[in-house]
């Protein structure tokens, strides 16, 4: 029977020990893998940038902490046959729980970033830096596809990349064993979480904006929840959802899923959308869920409102408890491309 990368494995002493984690990030040079290295580092993890290919898997398989790897185009060696390879042969040692995150952004942002850090593409360091980017694209494809986790940071503040790998990798010790299902609510026309796996469409419902009142409120404000709500088909919505997500989310638990990304969008991302992710958060918090379903954590992000700085606002003013929004406004994410640069 072979065991999974995330399951325990047994101790000298015959007890059951939780298999340690090693969080291998790569992606597109300037892409925010560095930023995530030092949000790591802060959870616990030994954190180690660009090491030779050859030392890689000795670092992730030796040690006691958990590890993470941050390996790209500037790292001696770097082929991604080469890093898929280890990250196999790592996945079959039962006492490692091995993941890969890729981090990238668009062309444009990369290019801005570059421009403002005036640092060369390693791949192009005669010619342009769009060659550069191009290059490297091509040269990780392979791993994108592969990846257990994309973190796109194109229009992402540091905060909010923070709170996303909080949810994920937070408990490095073990003690925060099981599935993260992060809920994001978000706005269409500033484009889909690129990470959610499931995605539902609240445009249908009555919409806030329309009432002067209510207009600049949030979907975490009183008013706003019962204006929405008064929908007639605002709770045969909510419902199916929640009913789909405790059908589903114990599978991937059973398959051995470690992450569940869900995405509620409305016009806005200020309104409907919210309300909803916070009662599903409220859902699958519940206690009569939790005892008769596999244990999984849930963090929530309230994309648009971290974005304008309105989340933390609305969890301390309008009384949102057990949520896990943004408290924080954008900040600089550091690029790796030899800088910071503000993302807006």
């Amino acid at each position: 029977m072979t065991m999974s990368a995330g399951s325990a494995h047994r101790s000298e002493t015959g007890q059951a020990a939780e298999a340690r984690r090693v969080v291998l990030i790569t992606g597109l040079s300037g892409g925010g893998k560095a930023s995530m290295l030092h949000v790591l580092e802060d959870l616990g993890y030994e954190a180690v940038d660009n090491p030779p290919l050859r030392l890689m898997e000795e670092l992730a398989a030796r040690g006691e902490r958990p590890i993470a790897i941050g390996v790209d185009a500037r790292s001696r060696g770097f082929h991604a046959a080469e890093i898929l390879a280890i990250l196999s042969r790592l996945k079959s040692n039962p006492a490692l729980r091995p993941e890969l995150v890729f981090v990238f952004a668009d062309e444009a942002v990369l290019l801005r970033r570059y421009t403002e850090t005036r640092r060369r593409h390693p791949l192009a360091p005669v010619s342009r830096v769009s060659d550069g980017i191009s290059a490297e694209i091509a040269l990780t494809a392979p791993l994108r596809e592969t990846a257990d986790m994309l973190l796109d940071t194109t229009d992402l503040p540091l905060p909010m990349l923070r709170r996303i790998v909080e949810q994920r990798f937070a408990g490095a010790a073990g003690e925060t064993a099981g599935m993260t299902v992060s809920l994001t609510s978000f706005a269409y026309p500033a484009g889909l979480p690129r990470e959610a796996e499931l995605v539902f469409d609240a445009r249908f419902l009555r919409n806030p904006h329309y009432d002067p009142i209510l207009r600049d409120r949030t979907g975490l404000d009183g008013e706003v929840a019962a204006y929405v709500q008064a929908d007639p088909d605002f709770w045969p919505f909510v419902d199916k959802i929640t009913d789909l997500l405790i059908m589903l989310l114990p599978r991937f638990v059973q398959e051995g899923k470690k992450y569940a990304s869900v995405a509620v969008g409305c016009t806005g991302g200020r309104h409907r959308s919210v309300h909803i992710v916070q009662l599903l958060a409220e859902r699958l918090r519940a206690d009569d869920v939790a005892q008769e379903a596999a244990p999984w954590r849930v963090g929530v992000t309230h994309r648009e409102l971290s974005r304008e700085g309105l989340a933390a606002e609305g969890v301390e003013g309008q009384g949102a408890q057990g949520t896990d929004t943004d408290r924080h406004a954008a900040g600089p994410l550091d690029t790796g491309a030899g800088g910071l640069t503000n993302i807006p």
